[in-house]
Protein backbone atom coordinates (compact mmCIF):
# COMPACT_ATOMS: atom_id res chain seq x y z
CA UNK A 1 0.00 0.00 0.00
CA UNK A 2 2.82 2.55 0.84
CA UNK A 3 4.32 2.21 -2.71
CA UNK A 4 0.88 2.74 -4.36
CA UNK A 5 0.69 5.89 -1.73
CA UNK A 6 3.72 7.05 -2.85
CA UNK A 7 3.40 6.37 -6.48
CA UNK A 8 0.09 8.22 -6.47
CA UNK A 9 0.21 11.29 -4.44
CA UNK A 10 -2.71 10.62 -2.49
CA UNK A 11 -3.30 9.63 1.28
CA UNK A 12 -3.31 6.50 2.46
CA UNK A 13 -7.34 6.46 3.74
CA UNK A 14 -7.85 7.50 -0.14
CA UNK A 15 -5.86 4.75 -2.00
CA UNK A 16 -7.65 2.55 0.49
CA UNK A 17 -10.92 3.18 -0.03
CA UNK A 18 -9.96 3.31 -4.24
CA UNK A 19 -8.68 -0.33 -3.87
CA UNK A 20 -11.77 -1.38 -1.90
CA UNK A 21 -13.98 0.02 -4.66
CA UNK A 22 -12.06 -1.51 -7.09
CA UNK A 23 -12.25 -4.79 -5.51
CA UNK A 24 -15.58 -4.73 -5.34
CA UNK A 25 -15.90 -4.89 -8.77
CA UNK A 26 -13.55 -7.34 -9.50
CA UNK A 27 -10.76 -5.21 -11.37
CA UNK A 28 -8.37 -5.98 -8.88
CA UNK A 29 -7.51 -8.77 -6.63
CA UNK A 30 -5.89 -9.14 -3.11
CA UNK A 31 -3.78 -11.59 -1.45
CA UNK A 32 -2.31 -11.26 1.74
CA UNK A 33 1.33 -12.07 2.42
CA UNK A 34 2.25 -11.47 5.65
CA UNK A 35 1.91 -8.05 6.96
CA UNK A 36 1.18 -7.07 3.69
CA UNK A 37 -1.33 -7.31 0.96
CA UNK A 38 -0.44 -7.79 -2.72
CA UNK A 39 -3.13 -6.39 -5.29
CA UNK A 40 -2.91 -7.63 -9.02
CA UNK A 41 -5.02 -5.94 -11.99
CA UNK A 42 -8.00 -8.66 -13.46
CA UNK A 43 -7.45 -7.33 -16.91
CA UNK A 44 -10.72 -9.37 -17.70
CA UNK A 45 -12.88 -7.52 -15.73
CA UNK A 46 -11.59 -4.06 -17.61
CA UNK A 47 -12.32 -5.91 -21.45
CA UNK A 48 -15.96 -4.50 -21.37
CA UNK A 49 -14.62 -1.17 -20.99
CA UNK A 50 -11.99 -1.41 -23.53
CA UNK A 51 -13.89 -2.76 -25.91
CA UNK A 52 -16.55 0.62 -25.14
CA UNK A 53 -13.71 2.83 -25.46
CA UNK A 54 -12.87 1.25 -28.78
CA UNK A 55 -16.47 1.93 -30.48
CA UNK A 56 -16.47 5.50 -28.91
CA UNK A 57 -12.96 6.26 -30.08
CA UNK A 58 -14.44 5.36 -33.68
CA UNK A 59 -17.40 7.14 -33.21
CA UNK A 60 -15.67 10.68 -32.55
CA UNK A 61 -12.87 9.95 -35.22
CA UNK A 62 -15.66 9.78 -37.58
CA UNK A 63 -17.24 12.77 -36.15
CA UNK A 64 -13.71 15.03 -35.70
CA UNK A 65 -13.56 13.40 -39.42
CA UNK A 66 -16.76 15.20 -40.51
CA UNK A 67 -15.96 18.93 -39.14
CA UNK A 68 -12.87 18.72 -40.62
CA UNK A 69 -14.33 18.36 -43.76
CA UNK A 70 -16.94 21.01 -43.19
CA UNK A 71 -14.35 23.55 -42.02
CA UNK A 72 -12.13 22.54 -45.08
CA UNK A 73 -15.16 23.16 -47.44
CA UNK A 74 -15.91 26.76 -45.01
CA UNK A 75 -12.57 28.00 -45.75
CA UNK A 76 -12.28 27.61 -48.96
CA UNK A 77 -15.82 28.93 -49.40
CA UNK A 78 -14.66 32.00 -47.71
CA UNK A 79 -11.08 31.98 -49.73
CA UNK A 80 -13.67 32.36 -52.91
CA UNK A 81 -16.07 35.09 -51.73
CA UNK A 82 -12.86 37.39 -50.46
CA UNK A 83 -13.86 37.50 -46.83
Amino acid sequence: MNDLVAELGLVQPLVSKHLRVLRAVGVVRVRDDGRRRLYQLNREALRPISDWLVNVEALWADRLDRLESVVTELTVEEGRNGE
